[in-house]
This record gives C-alpha cells, sequence and structure tokens, in this order.
C-alpha cells in the first residue's frame, strides 16, 4: 500500500515524547536485555540508548516515547509495535520487521532502514532526515522528491540525489525532481550531470506544455 510521507523539516536539539509518557515496567526492561524476547511489553519511555537488540522480539510492544538512539536493531521483529514519538536517532535497523507498527512522530534521523519491512506503517510526521536505505515502497515520487528538498535545504545534498533518483526511478518525467538534483549535483560540483538534468528538466517541462524552464 502506497503510503504519503510527510516529512518534518526540523532539527532538534533533544528528542521530546510527542505522546504522553507512562513510566516503563522495569521488568519488561530487564527481561528484554536479559533475554530480548518482549513480545507486547509495556516499555514506553525506556531509557534503551545504544542498546544491543540485534534479533529481539519486540512484536507488539509498547515502546512509545522510548530513547533507542543508536541501538542495534538489526533483523529485530517490531511488527506491531507502538513507536510513537519514540526516539530511533540513528538507530541500525537494517532488516527488521516493522509491519503495521506506528512510527508517527517518530525520530529516524540518521537511521538505518536497508531492508527493514515498512509494510503498512504510519510515518506522517515522522522525521526522516538523514536515513539510510528508505524503500522505495514506502512513499510515491512526490514523497521522495520531498525528502530529497528537505536533505538539500540542510545541506545534505548526497542524500538529496539519492531521495531524487528514487523519486525518478517511480517516475521517469517528474521535472521538478530532474531541475532539483540538478542544482544538488553543482553544488556537489558535478556540473556536467548538472547540466544535463537541467537539459532534461526543461525537455520535460516543455514536453508537457509548461512555459517554465
Amino acid at each position: 500500500m502506497r503510503l504519503k510521507i510527510f516529512s518534518a523539516i526540523l532539527v532538534l536539539s533533544t528528542v521530546c515524547p510527542l505522546v504522553p509518557v507512562i513510566a516503563e515496567n522495569i521488568q519488561h526492561t530487564q527481561k528484554l536485555l536479559s533475554s530480548k524476547q518482549c513480545p507486547n511489553c509495556e516499555l514506553s519511555g525506556a531509557g534503551l540508548v545504544l542498546a544491543n537488540l540485534q534479533g529481539a522480539n519486540l512484536k507488539g510492544a509498547n515502546l512509545s516515547g522510548a530513547n533507542l538512539s543508536r541501538a542495534n536493531l538489526t533483523g529485530a521483529d517490531l511488527s506491531g509495535a507502538n513507536l510513537a514519538g519514540t526516539s530511533l536517532f540513528g538507530a541500525n535497523l537494517t532488516g527488521a520487521n516493522l509491519t503495521g507498527a506506528n512510527l508517527a512522530g517518530t525520530d529516524l534521523r540518521s537511521a538505518y532502514l536497508t531492508g527493514a519491512n515498512l509494510t503498512d506503517v504510519d510515518l506522517k510526521n515522522a522525521f526522516l532526515l538523514g536515513a539510510v536505505g528508505m524503500p522505495s515502497n514506502v512513499g510515491e515520487a512526490e514523497d521522495f522528491y520531498r525528502l530529497g528538498i528537505a536533505e538539500a535545504k540542510a545541506g545534505h545534498y548526497k542524500d538529496a540525489v539519492r531521495y531524487y533518483n528514487q523519486a525518478i526511478n517511480l517516475k521517469s518525467d517528474l521535472a521538478a525532481a530532474y531541475f532539483a538534483r540538478s542544482m544538488a549535483l553543482a553544488d556537489l560540483g558535478n556540473l556536467d550531470a548538472a547540466l544535463a538534468d537541467a537539459e532534461k528538466s526543461r525537455e520535460i517541462f516543455i514536453s508537457k506544455g509548461s512555459k517554465e524552464g
């Protein structure tokens, strides 16, 4: 299912939970850290910075408002988990199963999402600046174009180009993406490619009867 990605363009000095925080169940936290088996656990507001949770079973767990910054969640099962307002800044979610998870207001800046299963996720208002490996099936071309714009505004031109590439792969006649990519490439010093993209953008505008370009 195609999902609209509304990426909030906001740089936070601290990550503030976007949902009311309920005290974590300490026994559940200890269980998770000792066994990595904690399906349906109450972990809201838990402090799990840098935690090694590779392959952990957190299916259906409530992690709302928890701090999992830079945690290792490689291959973890987070399907159906409540991650609303959770900090996953810089977390490694490579190959993680996030099917049906609630990621509303989640801080995914600089998180690694390569190979993650994001089927039926809620990415509304998630913080995605600098996220790596965003699967192309979680949004439409215009969504990735907007993510590229956000990265470019932050001066992350290589990341911007990556998102523009995804946008163009999904919609080869998205003139705005070619034009935006041309500017990012110019900022990276790749003038030949920048000029080629600018020309491609102009051709598409003309072919669609636009006076722009």
